[in-house]
């Protein structure tokens, strides 16, 4: 089964990141033992001071070449996506696409409606390259800034409630969309290094929501137990 990790700035993590994608790979090799694949286009973390996705200095040197590779960009969402997941799904084969978009676009791009717009496209795209693909959506997590500008608060709400229902709509038995659920205990202050990016204990959060949906929905995987070791 060959998996392909869709995401933003906390999906590809930047230089000395673990990655939550880290915490997944480890999670499915416990589980899946070698019944699995990680594909994708790209491999790198973001580098912060190139402002560029250069970086291959990920917190665990010993991460596997091959587990690295995702579809995930610092400042990239569903709009950037739309377009790049069919030809990356078509080349990787993927089989499940694990997503978490949406911040970024309603942060600087584009608003609820938009970005719903956009979700909607990506499903197509994804479809017309791989007619059986799965995917598994995780809501937008409110971040700092959704404390303090209720405008944008609404708009993320407002996203999230257009998101369940394009899963409700667009779900089909050939083509099975899921949505996961809000990391339970989710704590901006305690899960990040900067109230929106993962910090361990997030990644951690992260791998076990799309870890628990893939096992209670389709019998993938198992329950998730986090490896405390970093």
């Amino acid at each position: 089964m060959r998996f392909m990790f869709v995401g933003d700035s906390m999906t590809i993590g930047r230089a000395g990141d673990w990655t939550w994608r880290y915490r997944m790979w480890q999670h499915l090799s416990s589980t899946m033992a070698d019944a699995f694949e990680i594909v994708g286009p790209r491999s790198e973390l973001y580098d912060a001071f190139a402002d560029a996705p250069t970086s291959h200095e990920y917190a665990d040197p010993g991460f596997p070449a091959g587990a690295r590779r995702h579809l995930a960009g610092w400042g990239e969402g569903w709009l950037h996506m739309a377009p790049l997941v069919g030809p990356a799904a078509r080349a990787g084969r993927a089989d499940v696409l694990l997503v978490s978009l949406g911040l970024i676009d309603l942060g600087f791009y584009t608003d609820a409606e938009g970005t719903a717009g956009n979700v909607r496209r990506f499903i197509a795209e994804a479809r017309a390259a791989r007619p059986a693909i799965r995917m598994v959506l995780l809501p937008v997590i409110p971040n700092v800034r959704a404390q303090d500008d209720a405008p944008f608060a609404a708009q993320v709400e407002l996203f999230n409630e257009l998101l369940a229902k394009a899963v409700a709509d667009l779900s089909t038995p050939a083509s099975p969309i899921l949505l996961a659920a809000r990391p339970d205990a989710y704590e901006i202050h305690h899960d990040t290094y900067d109230g929106t990016h993962p910090n361990a204990s997030g990644e951690h959060r992260l791998a076990g929501e799309f870890a628990a949906v893939l096992h209670q929905a389709w019998g993938i995987g198992g329950p998730y137990e986090p490896r405390r070791d970093a």
